[in-house]
């Protein structure tokens, strides 16, 4: 369990710690990325990173898949009947990082010690749409063959993969198979047009994307030759209609806050429960600061209490099940 604290802030103001870290972004953003360095993979390649050690009490088993590699971060802790598949962010270009495995200990501390599985899927430039997309549905194809079912499985991505969960979702929907229980979205990527009034409202105040338009949100290899509207590479110009219960956060001063708007407001006009955590001064996916700063304490606590009415309901429905099995073996047959 996330151990929940009391902050001395109001609702709509931002933390000192905040204000900090979002200075050292913006400073450290302002320079660094080119369009030869995000159209070419450079910034991605020159990232080096010590191996990741999982935590006391967790183990990590690596699975190998035909296109990509998978790691299931399991708890000693009693896993219940949910898994999360996290799918990581990093707008397509990027590939999975140790901060993302640090992600998958909060995602299962939240779930009380549920199992998580993150997938390291293909990146543009060299793999483009549809390959992150494909990969995301295997790694679900490969929970349902290890005996999960979709109303046991909740996705979980950030950035692209906030996206990514959502065009999986759409996918699933569209070709009558199984839907997860559930999304969580951290600052999800919905819009590869840069369509939205934020990108240009914002464009000045976000510490990670703004003052340039040589960012990868508007340099982008992922959609290849596909039109980057199609919902499967943009799910804000999808279909909502019979999604799950998802959570949306999203941090007011981020260029890509119009995309969590016009998402929430179209799956909520299609009927699906939503959380929406809209959470003040805060930029692009600032719940990968952990448990540093209140506002993502507090997001990773209204992820907790997300997964925990995710998993009264699975639990609900199991025992539903549990109860008609044993109706049906005990029932006697009527009298002729």
């Amino acid at each position: 369990m996330i151990k929940k604290q009391t902050d001395r802030m109001g609702e709509n103001e931002v933390s000192i710690r905040g204000r900090i870290l979002r200075e050292i972004i913006a400073h450290f953003h302002s320079d660094q990325m080119t369009e030869q360095d995000i159209m070419g993979g450079g910034i991605r390649k020159r990232l080096e990173e010590a191996p990741w050690k999982s935590p006391e009490g967790y183990e990590v088993l690596p699975v190998s898949m035909e296109n990509f590699e998978m790691e299931l971060l399991q708890s000693e802790e009693d896993k219940g009947e949910l898994v999360v598949l996290q799918l990581h962010g990093g707008g397509y270009v990027g590939k999975l990082r140790n901060s993302h495995r640090a992600t998958a200990v909060l995602y299962s501390r939240a779930g009380k010690g549920c199992n998580v599985l993150t997938i390291d899927y293909r990146v543009a430039p060299e793999h483009p749409y549809p390959a992150a997309l494909e990969d995301g549905l295997a790694a679900y194809y490969w929970l349902l063959e290890q005996g999960y079912t979709g109303d046991k499985i909740l996705l979980g991505g950030d950035s692209a993969g906030g996206g990514l969960a959502m065009a999986m979702t759409m996918y699933l929907r569209d070709h009558g198979q199984e839907l997860p229980k559930g999304i969580v979205a951290m600052s999800p990527w919905t819009d590869l047009t840069a369509s939205g009034t934020s990108y240009e409202d914002n464009f000045e105040i976000d510490p990670l994307f703004g003052k340039t338009r040589e960012s990868l949100i508007y340099n982008n290899a992922y959609p290849g030759e596909e039109d980057p509207q199609n919902p499967y590479i943009s799910p804000m110009f999808g279909s909502f209609e019979d999604f799950p219960p998802m959570l949306v956060q999203v941090g007011t001063l981020e260029m890509l806050l119009s995309d969590s708007i016009t998402v929430v407001k179209k799956a909520r006009q299609a009927g699906v429960k939503v959380r929406f955590g809209r959470y003040e001064g805060m930029f692009h996916v600032f719940q990968r600061a952990m448990l540093l700063l209140p506002e993502s304490r507090k997001a990773w606590i209204e992820v907790e209490r997300f997964i925990e009415k995710i998993n009264e309901s699975v639990t609900e429905q199991s025992t539903e099940r549990a109860l008609h099995a044993k109706d049906e073996a005990t029932a006697s047959p009527h009298p002729e």
